[in-house]
């Protein structure tokens, strides 16, 4: 099974941060040390809004073959869709697979109709 390739409707990125540590003396002074060249925790939001049911299928049963928040994928294309500018600045970093940060919420608009809210991080 792969990652539904539906065009979102709705995209919250956040693009995490470099692995610092922070040491603080008891004077206040603060040290950071950089322990990596690449940006970790980054999280992508996708939503799905009124599609059909059979589609929001499509994202639980991704999630139940990819054992919930356990295996990594690629996104397709399509959750690319729309935006404009390029695909490295939301494929934090461009070598990372995704993961389900947690289960696909399914709202239900109408009979036959629903909205899907899919939460995933990035990992290296």
């Amino acid at each position: 099974m792969a990652f539904p390739t539906l065009q979102p409707t709705s995209r919250d990125f956040s693009p995490g941060d470099w692995p610092i540590k922070r040491y603080n003396a008891q004077s206040g002074a603060e040290v950071r040390i950089l322990y990596g060249s690449q940006r970790t925790n980054a999280k992508l939001s996708l939503g799905y809004d009124n599609i059909t049911d059979a589609n929001a299928q499509l994202f639980l049963d991704d999630y139940a073959a990819q054992y919930g928040t356990l295996r990594t994928f690629t996104l397709p294309n399509a959750a690319r869709t729309g935006w404009s500018g390029t695909s490295a600045s939301i494929d934090a970093p461009p070598s990372a697979a995704w993961r389900y940060e947690g289960e696909p919420q399914v709202r239900s608009v109408r009979p036959g109709r629903s909205s899907v809210t899919v939460n995933l991080v990035a990992v290296i």
